[in-house]
């Protein structure tokens, strides 16, 4: 099995790194991929839930820091 790897990118979108499917509520696959797929974390992408850049035109901020334990 490949490794999963996910990233919450500073202010951009989550970076999925890892064979994926995506799936609408309809159940319709909207994207199979073995690539790297960005995910929007900022909700106005025109191509949700795909990351289209809007993030950068409307200055969406969001730095996750980890928590301690």
């Amino acid at each position: 099995m490949s490794e999963i790897k996910v990233t919450v990118t500073d202010n951009g979108p989550y970076i999925l790194d890892f064979p994926v499917e995506i799936v609408n509520s309809g159940d319709e696959t909207i994207r199979d991929s073995s690539k790297r797929v960005f995910l929007c974390r900022c909700g106005q992408s025109n191509n949700k839930p795909f990351c289209d850049g809007t993030h950068k035109k409307i200055g969406f901020e969001s730095v996750v820091k980890p928590k301690s334990s």
